[in-house]
């Protein structure tokens, strides 16, 4: 959509257009969700949605919703012989809805926002007649019962479908909605070439987050053995992490976690994300004896008994993980309840509602 929208606010003061967007993906599939297309009246077609094999029926729809007005939500599976779909084996979910002049306002702030570099998200319900919402970091302002799960979004970095899968009257404030993100995942920094890392980086990878990998050994640190990161670096871990901070990669959604066991590694990597003006979450795996000597260790190097406090090791909630994929997400649960302040508790002894407004 971010390609589009230059063009779709010249457009809109003349006439209506109909915007389809990928909200949705499952399996194999060409583009990401936000893929966007957009068709004006006398049929001109701007972006796509696949290569090829679903435009013409999302064409037939748009020009459907130009003339009457009301949004359209459309699936596409495999094609077969008959119906319409993808080569790939993939499933799609297609929102199409129409445009006009009074959505200039909305989409001229949000043109704006990217223009200045700035994380926006754009929330769309999936109503026939959808209503929009812009969501910037620290606004918190209620909007439909879902500012919250957008503005989580935002934080993360990633799209993502929010609000009711099957709206009843008794969830017609939390309608299904599409949340489009424009900014750049959170970050995971692993260091260490492990079974650890390998199991952490595919599950913070199905979570959104950016994974880079980083690790001074050469022989293990290889894109063929850690084929969900985003990134494997070969370079000392603290030497990596200072240079990102120095480029402008680090912001407070980073998280590091130290994996090494070996002091060499990870007491200078400890010290250096311990020094970060903003960081998100910082975690060492290991025992409490080496939680202890690495404690000395960093104090040693001038880190003071708040700093060292800020290092979660041993790392991971108890949950008896054995294997490293039960402790990626032994680790990632944690993760996930630092960021939302929860408790971590099970909800079954909690009391209220199941999904609480972070504090």
């Amino acid at each position: 959509m971010r390609e589009l929208l230059g063009t779709t606010l010249e457009l809109l003061p003349d006439q209506a257009v109909a915007l389809a967007r990928i909200i949705d993906r499952t399996g194999a599939g060409p583009r990401e969700t936000g893929a966007a297309m957009v068709v004006t009246g006398d049929g001109q077609v701007l972006g796509s949605l696949s290569g090829g094999c679903i435009e013409s029926a999302v064409l037939h729809t748009a020009h459907q919703v130009l003339l009457d007005g009301r949004a359209s939500l459309e699936r596409f599976a495999a094609a077969d012989e008959i119906t319409v779909g993808l080569p790939c084996g993939g499933e799609i979910e297609v929102f199409v809805e129409r445009l006009d002049n009074t959505d200039v306002p909305t989409l001229r702030a949000l043109h704006s926002a990217l223009e200045a570099h700035r994380p926006v998200a754009y929330a769309t319900t999936l109503e026939s007649t959808p209503d929009r919402r812009l969501l910037h970091p620290g606004d918190s302002h209620p909007w439909r019962g879902l500012d919250h799960d957008a503005a989580a979004l935002l934080t993360a970095g990633h799209n993502g479908l929010i609000g009711a899968q099957d709206c009843t009257p008794a969830q017609a404030d939390r309608p299904r909605t599409f949340v489009q993100v424009f900014r750049t995942p959170a970050r995971m920094i692993l260091a260490g070439a492990n079974d650890y890392t390998r199991a952490l980086a595919v599950t913070a990878a199905t979570l959104g987050y950016h994974v880079t990998v980083v690790d001074a050994r050469e022989t293990f640190t290889t894109p063929a053995r850690f084929p969900a990161a985003d990134e494997v670096v070969v370079d000392w871990p603290h030497r990596y992490l200072e240079a990102e901070q120095a480029a402008g990669r680090i912001d407070a959604r980073t998280v590091v976690c130290v994996l090494t066991h070996d002091p060499k590694f990870d007491v200078p990597l400890l010290a250096s994300a311990l020094r970060l003006p903003a960081v998100a979450f910082i975690g060492a795996l290991g025992s409490r004896r080496a939680h202890a000597d690495r404690t000395t260790r960093l104090r040693d190097a001038g880190l003071t008994d708040a700093e060292t406090a800020r290092v979660r090791s041993p790392l991971g909630l108890d949950l008896a993980a054995i294997t490293p994929e039960e402790t990626a997400i032994s680790v990632l649960a944690q993760i996930l309840a630092d960021r939302a302040n929860a408790t971590a508790q099970p909800l079954a002894n909690l009391d209220g509602p199941i999904h609480r407004r972070p504090n």
